[in-house]
């Protein structure tokens, strides 16, 4: 055997690695780019990522308000007892602003008839009222909210208004490890069909 026949044979398993690399080099490149529609006479090229941005963008939509967004949660968070706690101290900081200092201002002949007890009842029936108030209000306004604020339109306009270039770089941002992973598979197992094909050539 000639020794360039002898080299080329025991460089098939690097040729193969490179071969499998580029392979899926292009593969991911080809996700994004062709960013424009290229007319080949028989078929369309363009990047699965641009062809596809407003099928994401509706799916993405449907996933965010379905799955992820949920009015029910916010109605949930707002009355759990830690929330309720930071709302009672906000009205009492609030309260006790408005009886010590606003109420003096605007009306001081009934701020000089007001005791220290009087003080504390009012605040205790404003609290007692706010706590029946405020699933009302929560109630009313999370009906609203739902009417007014669709979630799903909002994500498929914002996704779907994505530059091309942007879509790129959320994504690579996203997945760059695992593009990067595919890369390196690509190139191992390059390797190792090489190799194969190698220990084929020496049996025979």
């Amino acid at each position: 055997m000639k020794f360039e026949n002898y080299m080329l044979i025991y460089t098939l398993p690097i040729i193969a690695a490179l071969t499998g690399w580029i392979t899926n080099f292009l593969a991911i490149k080809m996700l994004f780019h062709p960013k424009k529609k290229i007319n080949l006479y028989f078929f369309n090229l363009q990047g699965i990522f641009p062809k596809r941005q407003a099928l994401l963008a509706e799916r993405l939509g449907k996933i965010v308000s379905k799955e992820l967004f949920s009015f029910k949660d916010i109605k949930e968070r707002f009355t759990s007892t830690s929330t309720a706690a930071e709302i009672n101290k906000v009205l009492d900081e609030k309260l006790e602003d408005f009886l010590a200092v606003k109420l003096k201002a605007s009306m001081p002949m009934l701020f000089m008839f007001l005791n220290k007890d009087t003080k504390v009842k009012i605040k205790e029936t404003l609290h007692l009222e706010f706590q029946h108030i405020l699933p009302d209000i929560l109630n009313k306004y999370q009906d609203k909210l739902e009417k007014d604020l669709n979630i799903e339109d909002i994500v498929y306009q914002k996704v779907a208004a994505f530059s091309s270039e942007k879509l790129e770089q959320i994504l690579y941002s996203i997945m760059k490890k695992e593009f990067k992973l595919i890369e390196i598979l690509g190139a191992v197992l390059g390797f190792m069909i090489g190799i194969i094909q190698l220990l084929i050539i020496q049996l025979q």
